[in-house]
């Protein structure tokens, strides 16, 4: 399984707007750069999370965007699902029937409930943690000297 890279932009852009005080935005240029990625594709990320009602776009001079929901209310799931889509990971190309010339028989595949339960782990994982929780490990012990030096760029981009 390969995820684009979109889904990680994705799940720190949050994080980073998760650290907001209430009512700020921060601009998507602002966000863009933390992250390193190119202006352009990081806007049409931000499209695909408003769309999906994680984020909210506040428009004019001093817009930007912020969390829709609350931290603990958003999933890693949903915004896996935001950037790639509800289609499955893996789907059987019909090798075993060719293998075996099963072409009167109904199509089967051996891997196919293997895989169907491996998805069901991962999903049940993402679903699991939030940005909330994301978020409140960023916080802890191990990050501790570099979260404030990111808040204090935080406080310098965003708008209220």
């Amino acid at each position: 399984m390969h995820m684009k890279t979109g889904v990680e932009q994705s799940v720190y852009a949050l994080v980073l707007l998760n650290m907001l005080p209430d009512r700020a935005v921060l601009p998507g240029e602002a966000i863009s750069q933390q992250l390193g990625t190119s202006v352009t594709y990081f806007q049409k990320l931000l499209r695909k999370l408003v769309t999906a009602n994680l984020i909210t776009s506040v428009p004019g001079i001093k817009g930007g965007f912020r969390l829709r929901k609350k931290p603990e209310d958003i999933r890693i799931y949903d915004v896996y699902l935001a950037v790639e889509g509800q289609q499955s990971l893996y789907s059987s190309h019909g090798i075993l029937v060719d293998m075996l010339d099963l072409q009167n028989e109904e199509s089967c595949c051996l891997l196919s409930d293997l895989m169907e339960e491996a998805e069901y782990s991962w999903k049940a994982v993402l679903k699991r943690e939030t940005i909330a929780s994301l978020s409140e490990e960023m916080r802890g012990e191990r990050f501790k000297d570099k979260v404030s030096a990111l808040e204090e760029w935080i406080s310098s981009k965003m708008v209220i």
